[in-house]
């Protein structure tokens, strides 16, 4: 079967549960909140995609991380969002001759040089873009667990096998981490089948809405639908739960990008397993059993972050996290 694409908006998704995990893979428990996931970290306290933002979701007690995956012109795998690297970082300084500024068009080492974190603020001057193998490595000191997205797949052919053995090599592809640890999703559903193929074991997950008619096609390599907040209804959450993913368990709904309390309830009440955000702490706050009424969201003075893709995206520290602690030990 021949799939179209979903709806498709940019920016990322997908996610999970607090430190101290008591249960296993995605799944949150019966009736229990859907589970917090960090986007691209805590990018409302952090510069999106550096290890300062998986710190900070540390440090608010969140488990699962999201971060966006691409290729260099040599053949490294870095952990930035946009095709092009001006909006969250120096490039345009560093390179002026460089223009448009594509990921694929820099070396590793190039990137390297970049300084990702002063446009967030200048507590964070000096902050890289880390490859995924620094990523990989820091998380697990953390103990934490990963939501990785595959970003923009048909410019990098072949990067699912990179993806792989990257994760093979950092130890992320053994039992313990395809168990608890580890989901891959992508916007591209043929970047998300070749996961499945290449790797059978490791879950799944797809961006985007497809129609109902199509939901039993991806739940054959796939085990989360995670679509934009904005197209869900409680109808539409149902329909994907109605089926069995990839690994035989039914298929999760993971949502993004949720910034404020209201919204995070709203989507709660329609029975997502997952809950993707600039502010974690925020959604779990909104939606844990003793959280009705929690205050949260721009309403409070926090961001509200409503543009998940673009410049937008909140800059304003308001919390004291501690960040770039050491020595924390892996979780399991």
């Amino acid at each position: 079967m021949s799939l179209r694409p979903a709806v498709v908006f940019a920016g990322p998704l997908a996610g999970l549960c607090a430190l101290v995990l008591t249960i296993s893979p995605a799944h949150a428990a019966p009736d229990a909140p859907p589970l917090p996931v960090a986007h691209r970290g805590a990018s409302g306290y952090a510069p999106e995609n550096t290890l300062a933002a998986v710190d900070a979701a540390h440090d608010l007690g969140v488990a699962w991380v999201e971060n966006d995956v691409q290729r260099t012109r040599d053949g490294e795998l870095v952990v930035v969002h946009d095709a092009t690297l001006g909006r969250t970082t120096d490039v345009e300084e560093v390179f002026p001759d460089r223009a448009p500024w594509r990921v694929a068009d820099f070396t590793a080492a190039e990137i390297a040089r970049l300084d990702a974190g002063s446009w967030f603020g200048p507590r964070y001057a000096g902050e890289r873009v880390p490859t995924l193998e620094q990523f990989l490595r820091h998380m697990n000191r953390t103990g934490q667990n990963l939501l990785l997205e595959i970003k923009r797949p048909e410019l990098y052919p072949g990067i699912e096998a990179d993806v792989l053995r990257e994760l093979r090599s950092e130890g992320w592809l053994d039992r313990r981490h395809v168990r608890d640890k580890l989901v891959v999703q992508s916007f591209g559903a043929d970047s998300v089948r070749a996961v499945h193929d290449q790797a059978p074991a490791v879950r799944t997950g797809f961006l985007g809405t497809p129609e109902p008619a199509e939901l039993p096609e991806y739940a054959r390599f796939t085990d989360q639908i995670n679509p934009p907040h904005t197209t869900l209804s409680e109808e539409y959450v149902r329909r994907v739960h109605a089926l069995e993913g990839a690994h035989g368990r039914p298929l999760e709904v993971f949502t993004w990008t949720v910034n404020d309390a209201g919204t995070a309830r709203r989507v709660a009440d329609m029975g997502v397993d997952g809950i993707i955000s600039n502010v974690p702490d925020v959604v779990r706050d909104a939606v844990s059993p003793a959280g009705e009424g929690e205050p949260g969201g721009a309403e409070d003075g926090r961001p509200d972050g409503t543009g998940e893709d673009g410049p937008d995206t909140p800059r304003r520290v308001v919390l004291e996290v501690a960040l770039r602690e050491a020595g924390v030990p892996a979780g399991g």
